[in-house]
């Protein structure tokens, strides 16, 4: 399977359109110091740590609704640490997940969660060359 994407930079700044297969258009930016402006989307290492939230959650949600597990939702919550030099790739990266619902197992959201980090999400696989990533869980009784 190919992807393809492409960038146009729009101005000003560092502001650019993207868009993948395509699909609909996101505005990545990066105000540079002295920031005077706010971004206005998000900064192309930031839309790294949505991509590997998003890919773990879909499947975290989806084997947790294979174990027949009654949640109403799932928040995944990245933070990481980058090197002091460039590339300043991410050295560190902690993956929280809040899980919602009435009647959630423990052992069924850890489960879920080692799947992901570890066969299923292709973001995490290429990550975690450069970064060691940690999780934990949360579960939210409603």
């Amino acid at each position: 399977m190919t992807s393809t994407a492409q960038v146009t930079w729009i101005g000003p700044g560092l502001r650019v359109v993207g868009e993948a297969n395509d699909g609909p258009a996101i505005v990545v930016d990066h105000a540079m110091p002295p920031k005077d402006r706010p971004d206005t989307g998000p900064a192309p290492m930031e839309l790294m740590l949505i991509s590997l939230a998003g890919c773990t959650a879909m499947d975290v949600v989806s084997i947790l609704k294979k174990k027949r597990q009654l949640f109403s939702g799932l928040q995944v919550k990245a933070s990481a640490e980058q090197a002091e030099e460039h590339p300043r790739v991410y050295t560190q990266i902690h993956l929280e997940y809040v899980v919602t619902g009435a009647d959630v197992k423990p052992e069924a959201v850890e489960r879920s969660i080692e799947l992901s980090v570890t066969t299923y999400c292709p973001a995490s696989a290429m990550l975690s060359r450069t970064a060691e990533i940690t999780t934990s869980y949360r579960i939210v009784v409603e």
